[in-house]
């Protein structure tokens, strides 16, 4: 019998609280898609190596977590050593603190938003500090581009792992009538196939011109553990979870975000009929 493949987590560490946040963070995510951990240990110049610190921590962390784990240490850019290594590794997922010595470069900078824009696989991103043991309500807002029609198959992903709830949301210019009558339409009916997926999900719409701060407003409001948002090289005028607003939703939300990648084809092949 063939042995499947473990994925790997990659993950970037710093030793302040936040990248040891993210590991820990890691956990459960490991062990439901039987995935090893790597961390990741990125410094500048010679003699930041850290070796005796990053292997004590590596045991540590496979002792904690139960499943195995490495360490890489590399010399370089944070940024780009981080997509450079998921790469050449194969990663399958990247969970990366964000309140490290990386603030200190401005984190939703131009060399941040790169790494999330740039990476090979999905990212997720901390930046509040609590620590979540499971995920019980996933957010996920939507808008009518086809690339964002790619999240849904990955938040049910999530959501059976966890046994969690998803939660749509789909915000709309208030001036804008035809594309909010599209939208309810839309959301509707995504409701109804994640359902059919035997996930628990309910859908909400709100009007607002700031779509960022909506978005984390509500999942606070909601107590969402998760935001799955879509990275998109381009953004129409009507589709606003790309761009500079999806970079927004990872800069200000203290919830976890779940960065998916596009995928790479020409066509998408929607879920089902009608979409």
């Amino acid at each position: 019998m063939q042995v499947k493949e473990r994925g790997v987590i990659l993950i970037p560490i710093d030793f302040t609280k936040q990248s040891l946040l993210a590991i820990k963070q890691s956990y459960n995510l490991a062990k439901y898609t039987h995935s090893k951990l790597v961390l990741l240990h990125v410094y500048e110049k010679s003699g930041d190596e850290s070796y005796e610190a990053l292997n004590k921590l590596t045991k540590q962390t496979e002792q904690e977590s139960g499943v195995p784990t490495e360490f890489m240490n590399v010399k370089g850019d944070i940024y780009e050593e981080t997509d450079r290594v998921a790469e050449e590794i194969n990663a399958t997922l990247i969970i990366a603190g964000l309140e490290s010595h990386m603030k200190f470069r401005n984190i939703m900078g131009t060399s941040a938003s790169k790494l999330v824009r740039k990476a090979p696989c999905p990212v997720i991103t901390i930046r509040g500090n609590d620590h979540r043991d499971g995920c019980e309500n996933i957010l996920l807002p939507l808008d009518l581009s086809l690339e964002s029609r790619e999240k849904v198959d990955a938040c049910v992903q999530f959501a059976q792992y966890f046994g969690a709830s998803i939660r749509i949301l789909g915000v709309f210019d208030p001036k804008d009538a035809p594309y909010e009558n599209q939208l309810l339409a839309y959301c509707h009916q995504v409701k109804q196939f994640i359902k059919a997926k035997g996930v628990s999900c309910s859908n909400k719409s709100i009007p607002a011109e700031n779509v960022a701060e909506t978005v984390v407003e509500y999942a606070n409001k909601i107590e969402c553990d998760l935001i799955m948002i879509m990275n998109k090289p381009a953004l129409g005028v009507a589709e606003f979870f790309g761009g500079t607003a999806a970079q927004r939703i990872v800069d200000i939300s203290n919830i976890p975000v779940l960065t998916i990648q596009p995928m790479k084809r020409e066509s998408l092949t929607h879920f089902g009929t009608g979409f």
